[in-house]
């Protein structure tokens, strides 16, 4: 770092996010993108977007508000888009954290929390997971801060139900519980449902996984409509040309064809739940993932080899290479293809290591 770098954040880690090697084509198994292309009816109409380039985008995002509102069954003023559901999470550390109201979230789930709360200045506790990767609801009961829960997890795949999540938010009646949905659409079941309800839930949400929208940056909050207020307060006093008019009309699209969403999702999960059957024969241990991601170790190889033999392969999948996950990867459900790939690149693995041993 530079001698001008401020002394605040010269401990800041930085996310890490997927590896995207250029020296050969891979199978891209790791950063949990659709394996499917962005609906037709979104490519058309940010295509016909692309006209009114030199305009600045809506700031209120008033075409995609309008009909996302009804999809939700919300109304306009309890729905917010952002660059990425990242963006939206990071509104949420800097309007509702400080020294007197500290994050919480799990010690094993998505990097970006630690990163937000590190450059926000907030003080957190990372609460730890159960060794089956399971979270305990009661270790988040009565907090004195703001709660952060990535359902379903990442990593780990592994989804509360609506009952644990309920339970969460009443027992913190004075604290905003924030709910990132990134994978709800692949098994789970929203709290999208629970926000009239309860004055003190934020859902987020992303386009881009269900929604194969990872390259364009979308994503949302839902809550009622003074959070959203303080969110936006924060949106306009830092980019109020957050979301572009080319992702704005794609998101539009994408919600318009809500049918090519949910016919891609049924094929993954579809794909998901054969690779599962597939890998368990071949002796890996996985979590119960309702996402578009598995989360494997191998009985008797490490983690790590795996990730270095399938790379070897061009088969790039995710491992993190630090205690209790080093023996574990973590896969994006690819296509059939893909994924027949994948297998027969492990079925190698496998008989190298035999041949070996």
């Amino acid at each position: 770092m530079s001698r001008f770098f401020s002394e605040k954040l010269e401990r800041l880690v930085p996310y890490t996010p997927g590896e995207q090697p250029k020296d050969m084509n891979y199978i891209k198994l790791n950063t949990n993108e659709s394996p499917f292309p962005p609906s037709p009816v979104a490519v058309e109409l940010a295509n016909r977007e692309t006209l009114n380039y030199q305009l600045y985008s809506d700031p209120e995002c008033t075409p995609l508000v309008e009909y996302a509102s009804e999809y939700f069954n919300v109304q306009r003023d309890e729905i917010l888009f952002t660059n990425g559901s990242d963006e939206i999470l990071n509104f949420a550390f800097m309007a509702f954290c400080d020294k007197d109201h500290p994050a919480y979230f799990a010690d094993i789930t998505y990097g970006f929390y630690r990163v937000f709360a590190e450059i926000n200045c907030v003080p957190y506790e990372m609460i730890p997971l159960r060794k089956d990767f399971t979270v305990n609801v009661e270790d988040y009961v009565n907090k004195k801060g703001v709660i952060f829960i990535a359902n379903p997890n990442a990593p780990t795949g592994i989804a509360l139900p609506l009952s644990d999540i309920e339970r969460i938010i009443v027992s913190n009646p004075q604290s905003v519980v924030v709910v990132d949905e990134a994978y709800v659409d692949f098994g789970a079941d929203s709290s999208v449902s629970l926000v009239n309800k309860y004055d003190n839930l934020l859902v987020t949400q992303t386009f881009s996984k269900s929604r194969s929208m990872a390259g364009a940056r979308l994503g949302f909050g839902i809550s009622n409509k003074e959070i959203i207020r303080d969110l936006n307060t924060v949106k306009y006093s830092t980019n109020p040309y957050n979301v572009n008019r080319v992702t704005m009309a794609a998101g539009l699209g994408a919600l318009k064809d809500d049918d090519y969403m949910r016919s891609n999702c049924e094929s993954i999960v579809k794909t998901r739940e054969r690779v599962k059957g597939v890998l368990s024969d071949m002796g890996f241990e996985m979590t119960p993932s309702v996402t578009n991601f598995l989360f494997v170790k191998h009985k008797k190889i490490g983690g790590e080899l795996i990730y270095r033999e399938l790379k070897d392969k061009g088969i790039l999948v995710r491992h993190f290479n630090t205690d209790p996950l080093k023996d574990y990867n973590r896969i994006t459900v690819g296509t059939d293809k893909e994924m027949d790939a994948l297998i027969d690149a492990i079925g190698s693995i496998l008989e190298e290591e035999n041949e070996n041993n």
